[in-house]
C-alpha cells in the first residue's frame, strides 16, 4: 500500500513540472551594455563625490551656513591689577599763558629802615644784657635779652635776640658772661646760621666772668646772634635781677660805602 501511494506522488509531481515548461516563456539572457572606461589621465570618481556634487548644485538640496554668535559677556574674566607705571612721554607745546591770578593777602610790617641824612654818615651800634641766669635744656638754645643800654636806629631785635644788619661793612662783637659754679659754660657767637666764634669754661668750684670778641664783614640782611650748647654737662649762665652780668655789644667800624 505504502509503495503505489510513493509511486503516485512522484508521477504527479513529473506531471506538474511538464506543465510548468510549457506555460511559461524561457527569458533570453541579458546582455550588459558597453560603458566608457576613464583614460590613463583620469582618475574614477566616486560614487559619493557624484552624490555630493549632484546634490550641492540642486538649491533643494543646498546646505545652509552657520555662523555662529560668541557671547563676549560670557567670556570676559575678572579685572587684573594695575601694572607698572610706563615712562614719561615726550614734553608737549607749552600752553597759552593763563589770566591773572587774585591779589595776594598783605605781608606784615617790616622793621623800620635806618635813618638817611644827605649830609651825615649812617653808624650802627647796640649795647644789650641780660638779668636772668639761663640754663640750656635744649641742644641748642636762643640767648634773649632784656635789658636795652644802646640800640642805634633800632638794628637789635629784643624780641629775637638778633642784630640785623641795614649796613654793610665791618663791625666789631664782644660777649661777656658770668660763668655758674661747677656748671659748664658753652656759648656760640653766630652769623646767620654758622657759629663763628665759642667762648667756654670749664666747670669750677669759683665763679668767674669771661668774655669773647671778633669783627666780621657783613653784609646788608644778615644776623649776629648768640646761642647756648649742650653738651653732657649742664650748661648755664648765671645773673641776677639787681645786677647785669650778661652784656652782648656791637658796633659799625668801617661802612663798605662811604
Amino acid at each position: 500500500k505504502m509503495s503505489a501511494v510513493f509511486l503516485l506522488l512522484l508521477v504527479s509531481t513529473a506531471n506538474i513540472g511538464a506543465v510548468l515548461e510549457k506555460g511559461l516563456p524561457r527569458r533570453e539572457p541579458r546582455r550588459l551594455s558597453c560603458v566608457r572606461c576613464c583614460g590613463p589621465s583620469e582618475q574614477p570618481v566616486s560614487i559619493i563625490s557624484s552624490r555630493y556634487t549632484r546634490m550641492s548644485s540642486d538649491p533643494a538640496y543646498s546646505v545652509p551656513k552657520v555662523q555662529p554668535t560668541i557671547d563676549i559677556t560670557i567670556l570676559k574674566g575678572e579685572k587684573g591689577e594695575m601694572g607698572e607705571k610706563g615712562y614719561p612721554g615726550a614734553v608737549g607745546k607749552e600752553g597759552e599763558r593763563g589770566p591773572r591770578g587774585f591779589n595776594g593777602r598783605k605781608g606784615q610790617k617790616g622793621q623800620p629802615g635806618p635813618q638817611g641824612h644827605s649830609c651825615k654818615q649812617l653808624y650802627a651800634a647796640f649795647s644789650v644784657g641780660r638779668k636772668k641766669p639761663l640754663h640750656s635744656s635744649d641742644y641748642f638754645q636762643h640767648v634773649t635779652f632784656d635789658t636795652e643800654f644802646v640800640n642805634l636806629y633800632k638794628h637789635f631785635n629784643m624780641f629775637s635776640g638778633k642784630f640785623f644788619c641795614y649796613v654793610a661793612g665791618v663791625y666789631y662783637f664782644s660777649l661777656n658772661v658770668h660763668t655758674w659754679n661747677f656748671k659748664e659754660t658753652y656759648l656760640h657767637l653766630m652769623k646767620n646760621e654758622k657759629e663763628v666764634a665759642i667762648l667756654y669754661t670749664q666747670p669750677s668750684d669759683r665763679s668767674i666772668m669771661q668774655s669773647q670778641s671778633l669783627m666780621l664783614d657783613l653784609q646788608e640782611g644778615e644776623e649776629v646772634w648768640v646761642r647756648m650748647f649742650k653738651r653732657e654737662r649742664e650748661n648755664a649762665i648765671y645773673s641776677e635781677e639787681s645786677d647785669v652780668y650778661i652784656i652782648f655789644n656791637g658796633h659799625l667800624i668801617k661802612p663798605a660805602i662811604e
